[in-house]
This record gives C-alpha cells, structure tokens and sequence, in this order.
C-alpha cells in the first residue's frame, strides 16, 4: 500500500513536472535574444543616403542582423549643414544612447566627432578619401589602437582615371571644371597636387571650383555658365557636396556637359559617368567590422581596409540626352549600363 502510495505521488510528480514544463516553456522560447544598437551617422540626408543605407542593413542582414529583430539602427544626418559642432551634438546624441557601435559615412570631419564625443565606442568609418593616420584618427592602419577602424580611400590613382575615363568616352574633351569641397584636406591635396597632373598628361585645361555652403551654388553655377566648359568633374564626398550631388546632376545635364563623379549614386541620378570603389562590396566589408565587434573584437586590433574592387558606371540614358556618343571600347570596359 505505501509502495502504490510512493509509486502514485511518483507519477504525480512526473506529470506536474511536465504541465509546468509545458507551461513554461514556450515563456523561455519566447525570452527575446539581445538586441544591439548602432548608430549611423552621415553628412547627408534621408534621401541621398538611402541606397548606401540600405545596403548596409542587407550586409548586416546577410550575417544574420536583422532590424528591428536584434539589431536596432539610431540614424543621424547632418544634412549637408552640420559644422563641427552641430557634429559633435549628433555624435554626442548616440553616445548618450549607448549604442553598441558607430558607422560615419560622412568622411573624416563626422568621424572626428565622434571620436571626440566617446573613447569607448567602436567606431566603424566608411569611405574618407584621405589618410585616418595623418589626420589622427588611427595610429597606423595595420594597428589603429584606438576606438575607430574601417575603410578608408587612399589610392591616389582614382582622381587621375576618372579624367582620363572621361577623355576616352569624349574625346573632344579639353576644358574641364572640378568641384570640391576645400574643408576636406582629402580634396584639395588631390585638387592641388594630384589631377593637375593627370590633366596635363591628358592635354586638358582644369579649373577648380571649391563650394564651401550649399547656398554658393546658384552663384558656381552662374560662373560656370560663363567659362567654355566641355566636361564636369564632382566629388561625391563631404558635407556640401553629398548632399548636393543632385542639384550638381541636373546642373550637368542642364548645361549638357559630360560629367564624372566619385560615386555611382551620381550616375543612378543622371551623371553620365562615375568610377568608384564597388559599394556592394564596400557595404559587405562595413557589415564584417560591426559583426566582429558585436562578438567582441576591438577595434584597436582591426585594420584599417582600402577597397580592392572599383567599378565603372555608365549612364546611355544621360549621353543620349547630351548628345555624346561612348565609344564601343569604353562600354565594354563598364562594370554597370544604365539604358
């Protein structure tokens, strides 16, 4: 009798065991997985940030972060109008959130800020067509040592192919306008020291322009409609021009002026032609810093990346526009048509 007694409470406690389980369980399946948060902060804006944007939630999302899931992205822009400061409140801004990381997209001013707002923070910076070891943001790229890696642009290369890409799709070509921004030290060392000489060698007469506020532009343009212009050089990068790639675009087209630009965003918006590191590529190397920090590499011990790929980009729609007709040869080297 007390054995079936023993045997009974035994059962008894067996089957408890499983209701509890079974109650229980689903709770602890459902217990949520942590959820990381990353700053993103850009000189742009919504709008013209997009593409890049999105590209880079994709890469995340390859490795297995998904927004709104475990990942949680903060996103600020400066919109073209950010100085040092106003940098420095958006930086400040995510540090106070206690993101997790921080991606700059918007060159080396934006990365400064940040850098100035947290010694803590991992800081993944993208693209900046200078050197992060002599602006101070790295103390060398195969070891940086401090809170900030990624991907810089150091080929000095790239200024000299671009007019040497728009020689070989308008042969014609002999008078060209660069536009740069003159707060990115970047920029003027590549106006000044690197694509005079390249327009020489090309036989092209250069003349640069620096935009220092997007309201100088109506009065660029102005100017611009006085010189005898045949072709357009822009660069993508920094705080004014990102932000104005569209208005210098249509400005382009406007004028019917053969135009290249530093990135492909330009082309999609109706430049005739860019060649630029490969995003895609760029965006998937991007999303490997952060998930090797979010598993708890530092960035201290992470190299700083140049892109290895670069692709050129055509846009047929906008030479049909302006009349210009790509020889066969430059077509064929083009990584991306627009039609």
């Amino acid at each position: 009798m007390r054995r079936e007694r023993k045997m009974k409470n035994n059962v008894f406690a067996v089957a408890l065991g499983a209701i509890l389980f079974a109650i229980c369980f689903p709770v602890w399946a459902q217990q949520p997985k942590k959820v990381y948060r990353i700053g993103y902060l850009s000189s742009g804006n919504p709008t013209s940030e997009s593409a890049r944007a999105e590209g880079i939630r994709l890469a995340l999302g390859e490795l297995g972060y998904i927004e709104g899931q475990n990942i949680a992205i903060e996103y600020r822009y400066s919109g073209g109008r950010g100085t040092a400061d106003g940098a420095l409140q958006l930086a400040s801004e995510l540090v106070r959130l206690k993101v997790d990381a921080i991606v700059v997209t918007g060159g080396f001013i934006l990365t400064q800020a940040v850098k100035n707002a947290t010694k803590t923070i991992p800081i993944v910076m993208m693209g900046g067509g200078g050197d992060p070891v002599g602006a101070g943001l790295v103390e060398s790229l195969a070891r940086p040592g401090g809170n900030v890696t990624g991907l810089t642009a150091l080929n000095r290369e790239l200024g000299g192919k671009r007019l040497e890409l728009l020689k070989e799709a308008v042969p014609k070509l002999s008078r060209v306008a660069v536009l740069y921004d003159p707060a990115l030290p970047a920029s003027v060392r590549e106006v000044k020291e690197i694509l005079p000489v390249a327009a020489r060698a090309l036989g092209l007469t250069m003349r640069a322009w620096g935009v220092q506020a997007a309201d100088g532009f109506e009065k660029l343009f102005a100017a611009l409609n006085k010189q005898r212009l045949d072709g357009l050089y822009a660069f993508g990068t920094g705080r004014v021009m990102r932000p104005n790639q569209k208005r210098i675009v249509d400005f382009a087209l406007k004028s019917r002026l053969p135009s290249v630009y530093s990135n492909r965003e330009a082309v999609d918006a109706g430049g005739l032609m860019s060649y630029a590191a490969d995003d895609a590529d760029s965006y998937r190397r991007v999303a490997i810093y952060i998930d090797k920090i979010l598993k708890g590499a530092k960035p201290a011990d992470l190299p700083v990346e140049q892109p290895t790929k670069f692709e050129l980009m055509i846009n047929l729609k906008t030479a049909k526009e302006i009349d210009v007709t790509i020889p066969q040869k430059v077509l064929a080297r083009a990584d991306r048509v627009i039609k």
